[in-house]
């Protein structure tokens, strides 16, 4: 058994993931085990391919004839492959969108792909991505829309509740662990849901999956919206959010699909993917503000990605691991220093240095040896005791005295801060608040110029 099964074993005998705090610190709340594993994958993508994508449409009505969903060349592997090579962690699939098509062959309704002409009617697309995440190394999440546009029981909303809790039912138990379950209330239009029951079931079979929900939806999400979805995160961001009168450890999980507006497939459409930079400043203003980034994928009517996304996926991976990879780090060549300095600068995620027991400031400092020309750097915290800086700055030794290059507030899980190009021999985050003892995984610095 791994590590992180291991991990995940002795949490389920525990109390379920979702909880209320009454901390009154909000330092004082912690992620679960769950929420910190899912936190380091840091980078997922969203598959959306449906009914939709033979109609040139991006909401579906409900309407569509099953007859329409008539894919040749399916190949999950080739998303999740292309995927991987962005450097996803993780693939979650849309089973159901608004429209109500299930891409499974569901037993609560005919609305599926068992009507259709795919394989005969005996095709299972859900079954087949869960099984090319895994081939590909990566973690699997499903998407079953609240929202359901088709089915007549969506006017009872006790009946429907049933019908929603069966198709979830079929899903948590069929398609291996889930990493993450997604809940969107989008267009449900004043619609009651028993979001309850629906949480229990998903407990029963995936006590590990992470819940993403919007704020709304507070007492049963484990990860929140950013609030909009172009990429980034616009504010200081802190994993502990109070709302309806208590505060909850809910990291932020950001949304975007790599074609500019658009999460379904639609012809003659590749002039709105967007480009290796618009990625970048996605992944920087996301994944390099201490959120998830969660990026739409999406195949055209044979079932494959189109080359030019594939290609620009590809791109980004290596743009990405060119600029904040293992090998640029600028840190990882430094002077001798003490133990618990090298823990912050080794590399490894699973070590972290730790300021003094009774400090609220201190420093992790970077010495050269030589000088060296950066314009930017990236920190972690450790989490698993709570966000504990509350105010730093990046200081670089200009000969005479510690000059500061940038400043902010939270740091979280990752947090990468830019600057004009210096050139300096040291170069120090400073951490002058903390609730807490402060402890920090990384500080990695790099040169984007080259």
């Amino acid at each position: 058994m791994s590590k992180w099964s291991q991990r995940l074993l002795c949490l389920a005998l525990g109390a379920g993931l979702a909880f209320a705090a009454n901390a009154q610190n909000a330092s004082g709340l912690t992620p679960s085990p769950q929420q910190t594993h899912w936190q380091d994958l840091e980078f997922g993508v969203i598959v959306h391919f449906g009914t939709n994508t033979f109609l040139d449409r991006e909401w579906g009505d409900g309407k569509a004839d099953p007859k329409v969903f008539n894919p040749d060349k399916v190949d999950p592997v080739q998303w999740a492959r292309a995927s991987r090579a962005a450097g996803a962690r993780y693939m979650v699939m849309v089973a159901k969108h608004h429209d109500g098509f299930a891409l499974w062959p569901t037993e609560q309704s005919n609305y599926s792909v068992k009507s259709s002409p795919w394989l005969g009617g005996k095709g299972d697309l859900v079954k087949l991505a869960s099984d090319a995440a895994a081939r590909e190394g990566l973690e699997f999440g499903i998407y079953l829309s609240p929202w359901d546009r088709h089915e007549p029981r969506y006017a009872d909303s006790k009946a429907y509740d049933s019908y929603y809790v069966a198709q979830l039912g079929e899903l948590v138990q069929h398609y291996g662990m889930l990493v993450e379950w997604w809940l969107d209330g989008a267009g449900s239009g004043g619609h009651v849901y028993d979001f309850k029951r629906y949480i229990e079931e998903l407990r029963t079979y995936q006590p590990n999956a992470v819940v993403f929900a919007d704020m709304a939806l507070f007492e049963y999400g484990d990860a929140r919206w950013v609030g909009q979805e172009d990429g980034h995160i616009r504010y200081e961001n802190w994993n502990v959010i109070d709302r309806h009168g208590y505060q909850r450890w809910r990291p932020v999980e950001v949304d975007t699909p790599l074609h500019k507006l658009h999460w379904f497939w639609h012809p003659n459409d590749e002039a709105t993917l967007k480009s290796v930079a618009e990625l970048m400043d996605i992944w920087e203003s996301s994944v390099g503000r201490g959120g998830q980034l969660m990026l739409g994928i999406a195949p055209d009517r044979h079932g494959l990605l189109p080359d030019a996304d594939v290609k620009r996926l590809e791109e980004f991976g290596k743009a990405v691991e060119a600029r904040y990879g293992e090998a640029a780090n600028l840190a990882r060549k430094h002077a001798k220093t003490d133990e618990n300095t090298e823990r912050a600068l080794d590399g490894n995620r699973d070590s972290f240095w730790s300021a003094p027991a009774d400090a609220r400031s201190a420093t992790v400092e970077v010495d050269f040896g030589k000088p060296v020309t950066f314009d930017r750097t990236l920190a972690m915290e450790w989490l698993d005791e709570g966000q504990a800086v509350r105010r730093y700055a990046v200081e670089i030794w200009d000969g005479q005295a510690w000059k500061a290059v940038a400043q902010a507030e939270a740091i979280g899980h990752k947090k990468i801060d830019t600057f004009a190009p210096v050139t300096a021999q040291k170069v120090r985050l400073h951490i002058l608040s903390s609730a807490g003892v402060a402890r920090i995984r990384e500080f990695q610095v790099f040169d984007a110029r080259h």
